[in-house]
């Protein structure tokens, strides 16, 4: 009996935490896709301007979890990459270009070439050195930024209008402009999970857990995660164009630390190394302070405590206590 039933074909059954890889984001995506519904008891341009904002520090939660959850890289500058490609948005408008393929195409390549410059160095060190050159480039963009007299300093630069898509004002809709940078969001995010799939991910993950036995088998890890953190520089690039856009104004503020704990704080609070978890974590941390700052300006004192109960009794963050999963 046993031999015959070796010879039978197996038939694949899906197994709980695989049908969950496929509800999760199933559920999450038409959440977002429902969203704007919520307008339609009444302030409709705010509650889009929100969620707007939900999805736009998603992307930019996605890009860091590719380098922090797959990679190892905890990045403490990476506003810094949101920031520049607000600011190519915004100069590039500023000078009289407002195509949106144009605005994206060099939003995307300037973080990208600061992601290779700085990366190429920071990758050379490890742990919390890794961390403190991160967050020393961070700050340099963030006062260089300041040092831009001629388009506004540390005022900022107002954007004179959103950009244009063959020369048509399609962006200027509220609406429309939500479901573009919702499909940005889902690119991103079946981008990001190739990558993990892929081998290039399995090499980055086995890099994350044992460095000296990946270079026992051959691989060199400093490229692919010198690899991962551009593509990771380049996501934020993305999220800083859509935040440019989605407020027609850009400052340094978009580069201070502070934004680059933030966004640590949504990888963390929705679970570290799961995608979705990072979608999870920047639309709960968005709301939660537009909640919270609505009682009072120093929210960040309630929100604390409520982190630190996450971070110790959910080790796979907020998606883990929703699905009984681990990540990490």
């Amino acid at each position: 009996m046993q031999d015959l039933a070796a010879t039978m074909p197996a038939t694949h059954v899906a197994s709980p935490p695989d049908r969950m890889r496929l509800i999760v984001p199933a559920f999450l995506f038409a959440a977002l896709a429902l969203a704007p519904l919520l307008g339609l008891v009444g302030a409709e341009r705010y509650v889009l301007a929100l969620f707007t904002r939900c999805v736009i520090f998603a992307i930019a939660a996605l890009g860091l979890d590719l380098a922090l959850g797959c990679g190892g890289l905890v990045s403490f500058g990476h506003a810094a990459f949101i920031g520049i490609g607000g600011y190519a948005a915004g100069i590039l408008t500023a000078s009289g270009i407002d195509d949106a393929f144009v605005l994206l195409i060099v939003a995307l390549a300037a973080s990208g070439v600061f992601a290779l410059a700085t990366g190429a160095i920071s990758l050379k060190t490890r742990g919390v050195h890794f961390i403190m050159i991160t967050l020393a480039f961070g700050q340099m963009a963030y006062f260089v930024a300041n040092s831009l007299k001629a388009y506004g300093g540390d005022d900022g630069l107002t954007l004179a209008n959103r950009a244009t898509v063959f020369g048509r004002d399609l962006l200027a809709d509220n609406r429309s402009f939500y479901y573009l940078s919702l499909a940005l969001l889902l690119g991103v995010y079946v981008f990001a999970r190739a990558v993990v799939r892929s081998r290039f991910g399995r090499v980055l993950r086995g890099a994350k857990e044992n460095e000296t036995r990946m270079q026992a088998i051959g691989f060199n890890p400093y490229p692919f995660r010198l690899i991962t953190y551009a593509i990771s520089g380049m996501t934020a690039g993305l999220a800083g164009f859509l935040l440019a856009e989605q407020s027609e104004f850009v400052s340094p503020a978009f580069m201070t630390w502070q934004r680059s704990g933030d966004l640590i704080i949504m990888v963390m609070l929705g679970g570290v190394a799961s995608l979705d978890g990072a979608i999870i974590g920047a639309v709960f941390v968005v709301l939660t302070e537009e909640l919270l700052s609505g009682f009072t300006e120093h929210w960040r004192v309630i929100f604390g405590p409520f982190l630190i109960l996450v971070v110790l009794f959910a080790r796979g963050g907020l998606l883990g206590l929703l699905t009984g999963r681990r990540h990490g």
